[in-house]
Formats: structure tokens, sequence, C-alpha cells
């Protein structure tokens, strides 16, 4: 056995073989890495778009058209890259492609497409497809949307006006140019998952002055042969009868539940040449035999009798403690059975901020459109999350700040109305924001609580009446919280509710209470009253962490609201 990491702390850690949906780019690998040691897919699917198309123009003088789909990615910088051709359907002003796009949907980002569709010319019927010179070919039309927009449709089916690229860009009564359908279909693969416990028994020890530190490698065989490694256990320092924390294998990652599986138990050693115990081969189904019958397995090890390795039965014994299979939903299909999610802001006002009038204030509203890191904020987590709220009305608030002619108010809504507290889309929000500035005065203290509870409101009353909605909010702040048990007491409470709180730390304040509230490190937040919270709800990021990389704050944070969502 080799070298498992490059430190020992890391060799010594749980690797899960849970599988998650194949990805490129984009992805945090250490969210990744800790969401599959829990058994839990990656917001992250394997998306197939297929097309079709009505009364599209007719460009040819003796026959029909005979159309073609290119697709293309708008990257965030404005480039944008070919990545798909369909067939040419001859003769048809109606056409139905064959050939699918499968593209993996990210959550998190923002993925533009834009489609075109050509009418490929006779003489080249006979090039090959990916050959053809797309500007020797005329254009049918083309149309843009986002991959969120497609999925989130009832049917995951989208259907866009095609335009003339020179009647897009100068006319508002464009000729029209047909219809493009844009249908989404989640690339299904097994979403069963095994739930194993596995311990041993009477292991021999390979330590001179002490016991072993097992662990366990679970490994699949291929045609050839050769095995792979899917799933590694945690080490156990010196114990003879380990009993490992849960592994969670995808069903589909192994091949079958009859598919061989090789398990090996090593002892850990830190240069990395840990020493083999034993092992035994068995399927999951063998795995599952084992359970229900309460039986043990005989490790073996292979030992070199004259030039031959023979399999030399040991004492020690695998056992299964347990084995369930789970279903392990994708965040499509959540989406699929009608779940919204809806978003919540709450904005930091307090006079540590600085005055919004000065550059140096963190409020401070740049006449020449760039924008303070508040907004970005905004706009940020805002722009992945309204393709999934149907209405596009965000409650928004403000806390820290006197309004005009009253005390200092550490809940206020940010549209200045003493009624209600929505907005309309994510404009909405800035535009609220930008005014509130010039209507409070800043003051203090920064207090969460208050927010916290009326978010709490928000989704307890939509629990209350059987809506299918979640939510997450938003807090922005430049500070330390001065009423950290009573924010405490509030996340309690509210760990029960269909409530996610994402929390921004803008500035160069020290956030290490906020560390607090984000309870990554397994510690359960504890109210006045002595009760635990059922979950944790809370993800904090340092923006100043993630201000040049756009995806890197979405990205990492919404695969946690995806666990949450879960139920885990």
């Amino acid at each position: 056995m080799g070298n498992c990491c490059s430190d020992v702390g890391g060799g010594m850690a749980a690797v899960s073989g849970a599988a998650s949906s194949a990805a490129t780019g984009n992805q945090n690998d250490a969210v990744d890495m800790y969401l599959r040691s829990h058994g839990i897919h990656g917001l992250f699917s394997q998306i197939e778009l297929s097309f079709s198309a009505t009364s599209l123009r007719d460009r040819d003088v003796f026959s029909k058209s005979d159309p073609m789909v290119v697709v293309y990615i708008k990257e965030r910088d404005g480039a944008i890259n070919e990545v798909f051709r369909t067939e040419v359907v001859l003769n048809s002003l109606t056409p139905t492609w064959i050939a699918k796009y499968t593209i993996t949907y990210h959550f998190e980002v923002v993925q533009n497409l834009l489609f075109k569709v050509f009418d490929v010319d006779t003489q080249y019927h006979n090039v090959e497809m990916k050959m053809l010179k797309l500007e020797e070919q005329q254009s049918l039309g083309e149309a843009c949307c986002t991959l969120s927009e497609i999925v989130t449709k009832p049917n995951r089916s989208l259907t866009l006006d095609l335009i003339r690229r020179e009647e897009s860009v100068s006319s508002t009564h464009s000729q029209h140019c047909g219809k493009l359908t844009v249908h989404a279909e989640e690339c299904f693969s097994s979403k069963s998952t095994a739930d194993i416990i596995l311990r041993c028994i009477d292991l021999e020890s390979k330590d001179l002055f002490s016991k072993s530190d097992p662990f366990l490698v679970i490994s699949k065989l291929v045609e050839s042969g050769i095995s792979i490694p899917v799933c590694k256990t945690e080490v156990l320092k010196n114990d003879h009868n380990p009993t490992w924390k849960p592994v969670f294998l995808n069903i589909q990652q192994v091949g079958s539940k009859d598919s061989p599986l090789v398990i090996e138990c090593f002892n850990f050693n830190s240069n990395g040449k840990h020493d083999l115990i034993g092992k035994v081969r068995k399927s999951l189904a063998d795995l599952e035999k084992l359970h229900l019958g309460r039986e043990g397995e005989n490790l073996y090890l292979p030992t070199l009798v004259g030039h031959n390795y023979e399999n030399k039965i040991l004492n020690s014994k695998l056992l299964v403690d347990k084995f369930s299979e789970t279903a392990q939903h994708s965040f499509l299909d959540y989406l699929a059975g009608g779940f919204e999610l809806n978003f919540m802001v709450a904005i930091d006002f307090t006079a540590s901020n600085g005055n919004p009038r000065l550059p140096d204030s963190l409020h401070y509203i740049d006449p020449s459109g760039r924008l303070n890191a508040y907004q970005k904020a905004i706009y940020g987590v805002g722009e992945v999350l309204q393709f999934y709220d149907a209405d596009r009305r965000y409650p928004a608030w403000g806390f820290g700040a006197r309004p005009i002619d009253g005390p200092v108010s550490h809940c206020f809504n940010l549209n200045g109305s003493s009624n209600y507290c929505e907005v309309q889309g994510i404009q909405g929000i800035m535009m609220a924001y930008t005014s509130a500035l010039f209507n409070v005065s800043l003051a203090g203290p920064t207090l969460f609580g208050h927010v916290i509870n009326r978010a709490s409101v928000v989704a307890c009353d939509s629990l209350s009446t059987g809506a299918k909605k979640y939510f997450v909010l938003l807090i922005i702040t430049d500070g330390v919280i001065t009423d950290l048990q009573e924010t405490k007491d509030a996340l309690v409470k509210a760990s029960d509710l269909p409530l996610s709180i994402l929390i921004v730390g803008v500035g160069g304040a020290d956030f290490k209470e906020m560390e607090i509230l984000d309870a990554d490190k397994g510690e359960r937040l504890e109210s006045t009253t002595g009760c635990i919270a059922s979950r944790d709800i809370v993800q904090f990021v340092p923006f100043r962490d993630v201000q040049n990389s756009p995806s890197c704050c979405c990205s990492s944070r919404f695969y946690y609201c995806f666990r949450i969502i879960r139920g885990v």
C-alpha cells in the first residue's frame, strides 16, 4: 500500500466512495470531498439537452431548409466558446434533432448558453459535421438562456424565440424566425447508496511495542483484474478490535451489488509503507448476507510458499454491523418535486462601516458604477438563487441603524415601508439598499438575533401552510457581533425550520466569533436553556477570501445549503 496523502493527518482520514456525478470545473474539491465522506452527492448533475424547432425560416429555393443547432457557452469574461453541434436534418422547418448535448449542471454557477440554428447548404451535405465552416452557412436565428432557466421549468422544457443577430441589436420588431425548444433530462445513474459499518476482531499486531493502527481500503475489481480503490476508512490507533465509522458506497460506482470487492485491512505507518494485515473478497450482496446472518468472514493473507503465493487463513474476522440502502436524490429531483429556494437578505448598517459618503467606507456608492463589497455579495448570491424563486420577491432588511427621527433599529425594512419587507428582484434589493443609505444614520451595536428571528417567522409561516419552500438568509456584516448568546438562542430555535443562513464578512475585521456560529467542527450550538441545535444551519465566509474568485463563494456554500435541505 503506497502513500495515501502527502501528510500524516490526511493519510489517517477517511475517504468515502459515495459517487457523485462527473463534473468539470468550478467545483470545490474540499467541500465535495466532505460531502462525499458523508454519503452526499454534490450539487451538480449530468444533464442531457435535446432540441426541436418549429416555424423555421425557409432559406432554400427548391426545398426546405436543412437545419443544424450549434451550442455555445458564454463565459463570465464575455468569451463565447462552441461546445456542440447536432446533426443536419434535411428538408424540415419543424426538425427534431437526435444528437444530444451532455453538460454538467452546477447549481452554484450561472451557466449562460447560446444556441444558433444554421441552414446547411446542399453542397456541404457530404462534409463531416464538425468540419463545416459556419461562416459559409446561412443563419436561421439564435437564442440564449441560462441552464437554470431550463431545469427549473416544470417539464424541464424551455421554448425560445429565434431572432437574427442584426435584428436583435437594432430592431425591436424583429422578423419572426421560429422557435427553438430545449429540453433537459438528467442522466440517470444509480441513486442507491449502501451505508455500511464494518469492524474487525482479533487483528494481529504489526507493531513491535504497541497494537496495530488499522484502517480499511475497499477496492473494486475491473475486468483486467486490476483493483481500483473506491473507499478508505479512518485510522484507529492501537486497536485490535476496531469498529470504523460508516462508509458509503454508491452501487453504480462499484458496478453492481454482485460486483466483486476487495476489502484490505492495513496497519498505518507514517512513512506511507502500510503493512497488510489481511483481506477478504466480497460483493455488496455478500456483505449484506454477512450482516443479516450476523456472521464474520475470516481474513486471509497472501503468503509466499516456495515460488507461489497461497492464501493463509487468519483468525482475524471482518464483521458487518450495519448494511442499509438509501436513495440519494439529486438537487434536480427536489426541483421536479416543486421545491423553491427563497432568498432573504439582511445588511449591516452599523457605524463601523464608515461614512457612506467617503470613499474609504464599505458602504461607499462609487459614481463610476464600481460595486462595493456589500453590492458584490448581494449580486454573487442573488444571481444564483433568483432562478429558483418563482416570484422573485425577496424580504430585505437592514440592522444597526437609526431611521430618521427614530431609535436604533436592529431589523428594519430596507424598502422604508412599515408594512411589508419584500422588494422585486435583485435590482430591487440594490435600489432599496442605496436608498436606505441616504435615509438612515449608521449606528450600532451589531446584533444578529433580531433579523434571524424575523427570518424564522417567515420560514415558520411558510412551513405551517405546507409550502414547498426552503429559505436562505444572507447576512452581510463588517464586524463582530455583540449578542453572541442571543444569536445562538435564535439559531438553535431556527434549526428545525427550512432555513439556512449564509454570513458574509466584509472588511478586515476579526471574524473569529463567526466561526463559532459556523459549527463545521462538529459541536452543535447550545441555547441558554441547554437546548442543542438539531443541525448546523450557518455557513460563514470572509468576503476577502473569495472576492477574486467569482464562483468560489457560491460553490462551496451552496453545496452546504443543499446538505441542509437533504436533512442531513
